[in-house]
């Protein structure tokens, strides 16, 4: 890849991190507005097509909304965006509620898009036959997330965030750890068991003021989301307290909070944010779409100094979907841009401007993915790296509160033992019975 494109890059990479971090803490847009463009408008003659999003998907900053326009001369976008999911989600649920309000296109993140399908699927167009949309060109359980058990495809993906682990490579080499990407994959693949046995030699040979990992709670989601079963069985009930999967991912992330193997943060923090920029974590659990705030956070003094390996496990963490309401005023042009947004060569792309990690695999094929790399993170093979990580994402059941369940088994749970010292066990008892009481509002 051209130095030029590389650094064009890193710099986009930044904003990049907004798509798939609301699972825990939404994330800010450049363009956060709130601000309702709806109508179907008439531009110079012009057929008004509207997107409402969260965060920063990045289609304006890529140039693809200018791009569409100039191969359609009679179509104008309009975009309007929230800045933070947890805000966007409900405004969204209202609108389709009263069937008013909405764009002609709207952002659906993962985290959602089970309680879409299951609550509000007649509310979207069917974009299964759709132009230019083609069930083959996506993973399979990427559009089975946005599929209904009638066949009814609601929503087309935007991206997905395959696992891998950032380390830094300075306090490994003082640790007497290798530092080789290849060889410190070797140190724990397979299993997330062996990421925290290699941590346990790291506290115990590294520098005394650099813990292992970030957090218990970024461990934990990313143990978790390389199981196939985590909150719901395939019938839609409710698993997470018997679920193996579920206990094995939290004792590991309680372990690790423990053994004082973390830095004691709460994702998404000024803290975390300080933590990364001052270099007192040697490793963190890192989708795709991370790299942008590694490096955005930890600054010019870090570059070259992180890299990264495969995650012990593959995984996914983030991702979103593209739906057209079936109130849109301009539905079929809507869904033509919904179509073309998500094919695989714009999202090779976005990947290459924004870092968004394609959900479509034929994008890897593409010298902007298969050629990727960062350098940042010591010109590691971002593309080689996180393309065969999505190959072997397990297909997943996802639920319609997996974000609830998730954000308080974290935040009710493992940020208390970490930071007040509470036992795993009292730590589990009071995190269910907090994830109960918001499944029973």
């Amino acid at each position: 890849m051209r130095k030029t494109r590389t650094t064009r890059r890193a710099v986009a990479l930044m904003a990049a991190a907004a798509i798939g971090t609301s699972l825990l803490a939404g994330c800010a847009s450049d363009e956060d507005s709130g601000k309702d463009t709806t109508g179907s408008g008439d531009a110079k003659g012009k057929t008004v097509i509207t997107v409402g999003l969260f965060g920063t998907f990045g289609f304006k900053e890529a140039g693809l909304y200018e791009e569409y326009e100039k191969l359609n001369p009679k179509v104008k976008i309009e975009q309007s965006v929230v800045e933070r999911n947890e805000n966007y989600y409900p405004q969204l649920l209202t609108r389709l509620a009263s069937n008013s309000g909405l764009a002609d296109i709207q952002g659906i993140e993962v985290a959602n898009i089970a309680e879409v399908v299951k609550t509000q699927a007649d509310k979207f167009a069917d974009l299964s036959n759709a132009d230019g949309v083609s069930k083959d060109d996506y993973f399979d359980w990427k559009w089975q997330q946005a599929t209904t058990e009638d066949g009814k495809t609601i929503g087309l993906g935007t991206d997905i965030g395959p696992m891998a682990i950032c380390y830094r490579k300075d306090h490994f080499e003082a640790a007497g750890l290798p530092t080789d990407r290849e060889e410190v994959g070797k140190l724990w693949a397979g299993d997330w068991q062996k990421y925290l046995e290699t941590g346990k030699d790291f506290m115990e040979k590294g520098p005394k003021d650099v813990a292992w990992v970030d957090s218990a709670s970024g461990l934990y989601n990313a143990a978790i989301s390389s199981s196939a079963t985590r909150y719901y069985d395939e019938r839609g009930e409710v698993i997470y307290k018997t679920n193996p999967d579920v206990r094995e991912a939290w004792d590991i992330a309680a372990e690790a909070a423990t053994e004082d193997m973390t830095d004691k943060h709460e994702l998404f923090t000024d803290s975390w944010n300080k933590a990364m920029n001052n270099g007192t974590f040697a490793t963190l659990s890192c989708p795709a779409w991370m790299l942008g705030y590694i490096q955005d956070k930890g600054g010019d003094k870090a570059k070259g100094k992180w890299d990264v390996a495969p995650a012990p496990k593959a995984g996914n963490w983030g991702g979103s979907f593209l739906g057209v309401p079936e109130t849109s005023k301009n539905k079929e042009e809507a869904i033509k841009l919904a179509a073309w947004l998500t094919a695989p060569t714009q999202q090779a792309k976005l990947f290459a401007e924004r870092g968004s990690f394609p959900s479509a695999p034929k994008s890897y094929e593409t010298p902007e993915v298969a050629d990727a790399k960062h350098e940042y993170f010591s010109n590691a093979p971002i593309g080689e790296i996180f393309s065969q990580a999505a190959e072997g994402i397990p297909t997943q059941v996802i639920g319609p509160k997996d974000q609830v369940i998730q954000e308080n088994l974290t935040r009710a749970g493992l940020v208390q033992i970490e930071q007040k010292g509470v036992s795993p066990d009292k730590a589990w008892e009071s995190a269910t019975k907090t994830v109960d009481n918001a499944l029973d509002e």
